[in-house]
C-alpha cells in the first residue's frame, strides 16, 4: 500500500496537478493576457515603463502594447474589446458614457499624468504675432503669451481672404478644450458644436480641425494649418526642425491640469476586479519611478520612449520637455520642471473635479447641447472617474510596502480645491454652472445652438 501511495503521489506531481491555493489566491488576476492601446505621445510613458521595468509581469500580467493610428480607432478598440484598456484622452470616457460619439460606459480608475501639452504656431504666424507680445528686459518674449496677440493675425488673414486654421487631436481631447480656452480668453471665437453640425466651427474666428499627433508637424510645414495644440514631443519637434514656435504650454494655462487617463470598459472592471487592481498597481509603480528622485529617471525613460514601437521620436526631442525644460523657439530654452508630472501632486488620482471641468467645456462649446444641473455633472463624473477602484489598488501597495500612505489622497471626497486658471477666472468643481456662466464666449445658462445661431 505504501508503494502504491508513493507511486500515486509521484504521478500527481509529474502531471502538475494543482496545489492547494495560497491565501492570496483570491487576489490573483482573473485573466492575465491583456492588450492595451496607446497613441505615440510622451505621456504614454507609464504603460511603456510598466512593461519594460517588469511591473506588469510582477503583478501577474502578460501585457502587449499596440500603437493606434488615431484616437477614434483606439476608442473603437476598447469598446469592441480588442483592447482591454488604453491610454485615453480625459474627455473620451466621459463623451462615450454620455453618448457624444460612440456610446459605451467607459471608466477611468487612474489619471496617467498632469500637463504635457503646448500650442505651436507657424513661423509666419509668429512673426506677425511677435510685435504684439511684451518683451522681458533681455529681449525674449514674456510668458504666458495671450491669444490677444494672435487676434491681429487672424484679422489680417481674413482681410486677405484666408481662413485661419489650427489643428487639435480629437473633438473631446484636452487639446481641443485647452486651445479653445486660450483662444476665447484672447477674444477669438473657436466655434460651436450643435446636434446638426459636429464640425465645431459655427461662428468661428479660428477654425479647428482634427489632425493626428504624429502628423502635426507635417501639416504645419505644408501650410495646411497655421498652428496646433498637441502633446509632446510634437511641439518640440516643430521647434527643433525650425518650422514653428511654441507660444504657450498647458501648464501655463492651468498649472497641474489633468491630461491623459487609463480607460477601460465598466463591465471589464466589474467582471475582473483583481485584474483591474493589478493593472493599476503596475501603472502606479511606473508613475512613481518616472517622478522618483526629482525626475532622475527621465533620461532613461526618454531613451525607452524613443523606440519605434513606442513614440518613435529622437531621444533628444523627447527629453527636451520630459527632463524639465521647454524650448519655445530655437535658443529660448526655459525651465519648466513640472511640464510632465506622472505621480507627485496626486497626479494618478482620478478626481471628480477634473472630470467636471471637461464636462463644463463640452457644455460651453455645444457638445452638451442643453443646460444640465450641478448634480448631473457630479453624477456623470462619479460614474466615469472611479477613485474607489484606485484607492483599493493604492492601499494594497501600501500594505505590501511598495508605497507610503502620504503618496495618496485616500481621505479625499474626490474634489480638488478651487483653482484659478491663467486668465484669472476661478474654477470650483462643486459649482459647474456658475463656472460656465463666468466664462467669456460660448454657451451659458440655458442657451442652445440652433441653425447656426446662438439662441437664448
Amino acid at each position: 500500500m505504501n508503494l502504491f501511495l508513493s507511486f500515486l503521489l509521484g504521478w500527481v506531481l509529474l502531471v502538475g496537478a494543482p496545489a492547494p491555493a495560497p491565501a492570496s489566491h483570491a487576489r490573483e488576476p482573473e485573466i492575465r493576457a491583456l492588450t492595451f492601446g496607446f497613441i505615440k505621445l510622451t505621456d504614454m510613458a507609464p504603460l511603456a515603463i510598466a512593461l519594460e521595468r517588469g511591473y506588469f509581469a510582477e503583478e501577474g500580467l502578460s501585457v502587449t502594447l499596440e500603437a493606434q493610428a488615431n484616437w477614434r480607432i483606439l476608442l473603437d478598440g476598447v469598446i469592441a474589446g480588442t483592447l482591454q484598456g488604453a491610454h485615453m484622452l480625459a474627455g473620451q470616457p466621459l463623451a462615450a458614457t454620455i453618448g457624444y460619439g460612440p456610446q459605451a460606459h467607459i471608466v477611468t480608475p487612474l489619471s496617467m499624468d498632469l500637463n504635457g501639452n503646448g500650442i505651436t504656431v507657424s513661423n509666419e504666424v509668429w512673426q506677425m504675432m511677435r510685435p504684439h507680445v511684451p518683451s522681458m528686459p533681455d529681449g525674449r518674449p514674456a510668458h504666458p503669451i495671450s491669444a490677444a496677440a494672435l487676434a491681429p493675425v487672424v484679422r489680417a488673414f481674413r482681410e486677405e481672404g484666408r481662413r485661419f486654421d489650427m489643428g487639435m487631436v480629437f473633438p473631446v481631447s484636452t487639446h481641443n478644450y485647452e486651445l479653445r480656452y486660450w483662444l476665447a480668453a484672447g477674444g477669438l471665437h473657436p466655434g460651436l458644436y450643435a446636434p446638426h453640425d459636429a464640425s465645431g466651427q459655427i461662428g468661428a474666428d479660428v477654425f479647428l480641425s482634427v489632425t493626428p499627433p504624429p502628423q502635426m508637424t507635417a501639416a504645419l510645414e505644408a501650410g495646411t494649418i497655421s498652428g496646433y495644440c498637441v502633446g509632446e514631443p510634437w511641439n518640440q519637434a516643430a521647434v527643433q526642425r525650425g518650422i514653428g514656435v511654441a507660444v504657450i504650454t498647458d501648464y501655463q494655462i492651468w498649472a497641474d491640469n489633468p491630461e491623459k487617463v487609463f480607460g477601460l470598459r465598466a463591465d471589464f472592471a466589474e467582471a475582473y476586479p483583481n485584474t483591474t487592481r493589478a493593472i493599476l498597481r503596475a501603472l502606479i509603480r511606473a508613475a512613481m519611478w518616472l517622478d522618483a528622485d526629482d525626475n532622475a529617471n527621465r533620461r532613461a525613460a526618454a531613451e525607452i520612449l524613443s523606440r519605434s514601437d513606442y513614440v518613435g521620436a529622437e531621444t533628444e526631442v523627447i527629453a527636451a520637455s520630459m527632463t524639465g525644460t521647454f524650448e519655445y523657439e530655437p535658443g529660448d530654452m526655459r525651465d519648466v520642471p513640472d511640464f510632465n508630472v506622472f505621480f507627485r501632486g496626486y497626479a494618478t488620482y482620478p478626481f471628480y473635479s477634473d472630470a467636471i471641468w471637461y464636462l463644463t467645456q463640452m457644455r460651453r462649446w455645444g457638445q452638451i447641447p442643453q443646460a444640465q444641473t450641478d448634480q448631473w455633472y457630479a453624477d456623470i463624473a462619479a460614474s466615469v472617474y472611479r477613485p474607489d477602484i484606485y484607492s483599493d489598488a493604492a492601499r494594497s501597495l501600501i500594505r505590501d510596502g511598495l508605497a507610503r500612505p502620504e503618496d495618496f489622497p485616500l481621505d479625499s471626497d474626490g474634489f480638488r480645491p478651487p483653482v484659478t486658471l491663467f486668465d484669472g477666472i476661478p474654477y470650483d468643481g462643486r459649482a459647474p454652472n456658475a463656472y460656465i456662466d463666468s466664462l467669456p464666449l460660448g454657451l451659458t445658462g440655458a442657451q442652445r445652438v440652433r441653425d447656426e445661431a446662438q439662441d437664448g
